[in-house]
C-alpha cells in the first residue's frame, strides 16, 4: 500500500511538472506574440507618420533636426531612406530577418549613395543610444558595413562584410 502511495505521488508529481512546463510554454509563446503585435502597431504608426511628413514639407520641418541645412526634396529622400531602415530592423525585431538577412539587406541598401548621406546625417542621432541596445549594435553594425563597402576594392559588393554573430542563435 505504501508502494502505491508513493507512486501515485511521483505521477501527481510529474503531471504539475508538466502541466507547469506546458502553462510556461504557452504564455511564453503568448508573450513573444503581443510584443511582435505591438511593435507591427508601432512600426505601422512610425511609417504612417513619415509618410505625411514625406508628402507635406510643412511636417517634414517637425523632422528635421540635421546638424546642416537640408533641402526639401533631400529631406524627403532622407525619410524614406529611414522608412527602408525601419522597416529592416523592424523585420529583424519580429524575427522575419535573422541578423544575417538584416546584414545581407543592409548590404543592398548601403549600396546607395543617398542612403549613405542620409546616415551620415543622422550620426549624432545615433549617439544617444545606450551601448547596451540592440538599436545601438545594428547602427554600429551598419556604420562598420558602410564602411567595409567604402575601404573595398573589388566591384562585388554583395561578398565584402561578414555579418555578426546572433547574439539571440
Amino acid at each position: 500500500m505504501a508502494t502505491q502511495g508513493s507512486e501515485i505521488g511521483r505521477i501527481v508529481s510529474a503531471v504539475k511538472a508538466r502541466f507547469t512546463a506546458v502553462t510556461y510554454s504557452i504564455s511564453t509563446r503568448s508573450a513573444r506574440h503581443r510584443k511582435r503585435a505591438v511593435l507591427t502597431q508601432q512600426h505601422r504608426l512610425h511609417f504612417d507618420l513619415l509618410c505625411k511628413a514625406m508628402d507635406d514639407p510643412a511636417l517634414a520641418a517637425v523632422l528635421d533636426t540635421y546638424e546642416t541645412d537640408v533641402p526639401p526634396e533631400k529631406q524627403r529622400q532622407y525619410l524614406f531612406a529611414n522608412a527602408l531602415y525601419i522597416n529592416a530592423l523592424h523585420f529583424h525585431r519580429i524575427g522575419a530577418l535573422s541578423r544575417e538577412e538584416l546584414y545581407g539587406h543592409l548590404r543592398i541598401i548601403c549600396q546607395n549613395k543617398l542612403f549613405r548621406e542620409y546616415w551620415e546625417a543622422t550620426r549624432h542621432h545615433r549617439k544617444s543610444l545606450p551601448e547596451t541596445s540592440e538599436e545601438f549594435a545594428l547602427g554600429r553594425m551598419t556604420d562598420d558595413l558602410i564602411q567595409e563597402l567604402a575601404d573595398t576594392d573589388t566591384d562585388e559588393w554583395w561578398v565584402v562584410g561578414r555579418p555578426p554573430d546572433d547574439p539571440s542563435s
